[in-house]
């Protein structure tokens, strides 16, 4: 008599073997998916949204970052400008833009003073973007048209107090650090001022050396070339030192307003969910870039000075930002006209 037949396992040991090798290929896959995605990134074109229009601040920064950093990615990074609701247009644009590392976004400190002062901002400042690096730290400065018969801070406060019209002060728009440097000027002087808001530096410049409005807390960048063809008058920077651009011209402190400093600084992000070695690797190229002698004395002729931070660094920055501004918005009453 034959004995009986005994089953092998074989087939079960096989199958399930495959099957766990299987399984373990499918969850090494996004490692890999990663890894290429870096690797292989840049390419094509990577849009840089700059939420202003051009010829601001925010927009010489990003352009100067654009171009160095698109150098050693050996690809275009181009400058699509989407100006509106104090950069809550084009911020919005960038956070639901599909996180492959091709749309990014170029913003000033507003990216988080905007929820601050608004009560509905159309995205999250911190959960719906992947901070990449912060570009600069720029002191603001207040400035004048040349027309006005002042030359301090001092004098400036007598003649505002002294005229019977209504004072407007311009910003780059509602909730921008220009703004509320105006009303922080507002408050610790007790001068009734009317905000006026503009969509960007550049015409809230044109209009101040018209004389629509009287003066102004700009960024450095876009006031520059002003202050420099003599133009607009530059009182006093906002910084607690003063700037090594314009070292003849005194700080808010120095000029008699105690306990004055403010700034605006601006960065890079990328939409949330974006791989994590692209952000690295966009990072660690915007750093090479803001190193770079030609780009910093680029930046400093802007009086901007290069930071070029950490991911992690950055996020830290923004959250003590963040705090900070809020605030000032308390103590000021500022609101978003």
């Amino acid at each position: 008599m034959k004995p009986a037949h005994t089953p092998t396992s074989t087939p079960y040991t096989l199958s399930r073997r495959r099957a766990l090798q299987a399984a373990a290929v499918a969850a090494l896959a996004p490692f890999g998916t990663l890894a290429r995605a870096a690797a292989d990134y840049p390419k094509a074109p990577i849009k840089l949204v700059v939420p202003y229009p051009p010829g601001g601040p925010t927009d010489l920064v990003g352009r100067l970052a654009a171009v160095a950093m698109g150098e050693s990615l050996k690809q275009t990074i181009f400058i699509d400008n989407k100006p509106g609701a104090s950069g809550m247009v084009g911020a919005a644009l960038v956070a639901k833009a599909p996180a492959d590392g091709y749309t990014l976004l170029a913003n000033a400190s507003l990216q988080v003073i905007n929820p601050t002062i608004y009560a509905k901002v159309p995205y999250d400042s911190f959960n719906d973007f992947a901070p990449i690096t912060q570009i600069v730290d720029v002191p603001l400065v207040l400035v004048v048209s040349s027309q006005m018969p002042v030359s301090t801070v001092q004098e400036l406060i007598a003649h505002l107090r002294r005229s019977s019209g209504t004072v407007n002060f311009g910003s780059a728009g509602n909730a921008s650090s220009q703004h509320l440097s105006g009303e922080l000027f507002r408050l610790k002087t007790g001068i009734a001022m009317q905000h006026v808001p503009y969509k960007g530096s550049s015409p809230a410049l044109t209009d101040l050396m018209g004389g629509q409005i009287q003066l102004m807390f700009d960024s450095m960048p876009s006031a520059m070339p002003f202050i420099t063809s003599g133009k607009l008058k530059a009182l006093a920077v906002t910084t607690r030192r003063r700037s090594s651009v314009l070292p003849q011209i005194p700080t808010m402190e120095e000029s008699g307003v105690a306990g004055f400093e403010t700034s605006t600084w601006y960065g890079l992000w990328a939409p949330r969910n974006t791989p994590a070695d692209i952000v690295e690797k966009l990072a660690r190229t915007a750093q090479a870039a803001l190193r770079t002698p030609e780009v910093v004395a680029q930046y400093q002729r802007m009086g901007a000075e290069p930071v070029g931070s950490s991911p992690q660094e950055f996020l830290q920055y923004m959250k003590s930002e963040e705090k900070k501004w809020a605030e000032i918005v308390r103590l000021s009453g500022a609101k978003a006209d």
